[in-house]
């Protein structure tokens, strides 16, 4: 998983769970360990606005 400084709202603890739990057999984390740190303490989510529950709505028609 690469973890390169950017912007905070996307350094976030959730993305780096989903990184760890997609992996099967091996993770790698490459990055800055100051980054890694950031995104473990950052716990800060926002609302986010996919369209998936409209989407899903369609689909049942």
């Amino acid at each position: 998983m690469l973890a390169p400084p950017s912007a905070p709202m996307l350094l976030t603890r959730n993305l780096l769970y989903t990184g760890i739990t997609r992996a099967k057999k091996l993770l790698i984390v490459i990055g800055n360990e100051k980054v890694v740190n950031y995104m473990i303490q950052n716990v800060d989510s926002k609302k986010r606005n996919t369209g998936l529950e409209f989407k899903i709505k369609q689909l049942k028609g």
